[in-house]
C-alpha cells in the first residue's frame, strides 16, 4: 500500500482492477471499477462483506444517473438537482449493464455523487462509476482519515488518497426512489426535513429495496456500546460501572449533557460538541480513540432524533445493536 495525493495514479490503479481508498465528504470509501467483476469481488473479500449486501456506485456528475439507472423518475431528478454533489444516495431501478456483484442481485442500484474535491477529481479522471463502500472491515466504525484506512486495511488496499479528515463524518442519507412514494432507508448527512421540503411530501420509512449500512448491528467499535437517552446517562453509567462484566467504562456525550450529569467514580467522560454537525464530524474518531485506549464498554448519549441528530442517533443505536458473527470482519 502507498498513501498520497496523486489523482492520475489513483485513476490508473482503478483502471487496472486495483483498489483505491479515497476521501468523500462523509467517510473514506474503498473504491473499485464498478464495471469489473474481479475488482468488485476484491472489495467484498477485503472488507469481509456479505456478497448480498449492495455497494454504492459513485459518479462524477448527476448527469451520469441515466447511464446507471433505468428511467430514474421525477423524484430522483429533483433530489439529484438539489443535493448532488453531496451526502445523498439514491436507490433507483438499475440499468441493464449494472453488475449483480454491485447490487447483490437486486433490481435496484445505489448511486451518489460525492462533493469532496479529491473524490470529484478521481471520478472525473477515471471517467466511470466507482463502487465504494466504507474503507474498513465490514460492520466496524467507518474511517474518516487516511490513517484510519491504513490501520484497518493495511496492504490490502493498493493506493490511499489522503484528503484529510472528512467534513461530515457520517455516511450519506439513503432514499429509495425506485417505486412509488420515496422512502428513507438510512438517515445521514442530508436531513429528512430537507429532503421532504424538496419533494413536497412525507417520506415513507423503509422499503423492500436492499441498502448498505442498514443491518441491526453496524458502525460498531470493538467495545460494547450502550446507547441511552441523555436523561438516562447517569443511571446507565452507574449500572455499567457496577457490572463486573462491563470492564473499563467510558461515557460519550455532548459537553452540555456531561456538565449536567453526575457520573460514578472510575468512569471516564469524553465530551462531544453540542452542535450536531460538529458532533457528527467527531463521532467516529471518538469511538476509534476509545477502542484504542482499551475501554471495554462505552455508554453513549443519544442526541435529539431530528435533523442531523437523527443520523447520529441511528449510528449509535446500530453500534449498540446485537453483534452478529463476522460483524467486525
Amino acid at each position: 500500500m502507498s498513501v498520497g495525493t496523486d489523482i492520475a495514479h489513483a485513476a490508473s490503479v482503478l483502471r487496472g482492477g486495483g483498489l483505491v481508498a479515497f476521501p468523500t465528504e462523509t467517510v473514506y470509501g474503498l473504491g473499485a471499477d464498478a464495471s469489473s467483476p474481479p475488482a468488485v469481488a476484491r472489495v467484498f473479500a477485503v472488507k469481509g462483506r456479505p456478497r448480498a449486501h449492495p455497494l454504492i456506485v459513485h459518479l462524477a456528475a448527476a448527469e451520469q444517473i441515466d447511464a446507471w439507472a433505468e428511467t430514474p423518475g421525477d423524484a430522483a431528478r429533483a433530489l439529484a438537482a438539489a443535493f448532488w454533489p453531496g451526502p445523498l444516495t439514491l436507490i433507483a431501478r438499475r440499468a441493464r449493464h449494472v453488475l449483480d456483484d454491485v447490487t447483490g442481485g437486486a433490481p435496484t442500484v445505489a448511486l451518489r455523487v460525492p462533493s469532496h474535491p479529491m473524490a470529484q477529481a478521481l471520478l472525473a479522471a477515471f471517467g466511470d462509476g466507482v463502487a465504494a463502500p466504507s474503507a474498513n472491515r465490514f460492520g466496524a466504525v467507518s474511517p474518516t482519515t487516511a490513517a484510519h484506512v491504513v490501520t484497518d486495511l493495511g496492504a490490502e488496499v493498493d493506493y490511499v488518497l489522503d484528503g484529510g479528515a472528512c467534513e461530515v463524518g457520517i455516511e450519506s442519507t439513503i432514499i429509495d426512489v425506485s417505486g412509488g412514494t420515496p422512502a428513507l432507508l438510512r438517515p445521514g448527512g442530508i436531513s429528512r426535513e430537507a429532503i421532504e421540503a424538496v419533494l413536497g411530501c412525507t417520506l415513507a420509512i423503509g422499503s423492500s429495496a436492499p441498502a448498505p449500512g442498514t443491518l441491526p448491528s453496524h458502525y460498531a467499535p470493538h467495545a460494547r456500546v450502550i446507547a441511552v437517552a441523555a436523561g438516562e446517562l447517569a443511571a446507565a453509567a452507574a449500572a455499567a460501572a457496577g457490572d463486573a462484566e462491563s470492564g473499563s467504562v467510558a461515557v460519550l456525550a455532548p459537553a452540555a449533557v456531561l456538565a449536567a450529569t453526575t457520573l460514578p467514580a472510575g468512569v471516564t467522560a469524553v465530551a462531544l460538541p453540542d452542535d450536531p454537525a460538529a458532533m457528527a464530524h467527531q463521532l467516529y474518531a471518538a469511538l476509534r480513540d476509545l477502542d484504542g485506549r482499551g475501554f471495554a464498554t462505552i455508554v453513549a448519549a443519544l442526541p435529539a432524533d431530528a435533523g442531523l441528530g437523527a443520523a447520529i442517533a441511528d449510528r449509535l443505536r446500530r453500534a449498540a445493536g446485537p453483534r452478529l458473527e463476522n460483524d467486525l470482519g
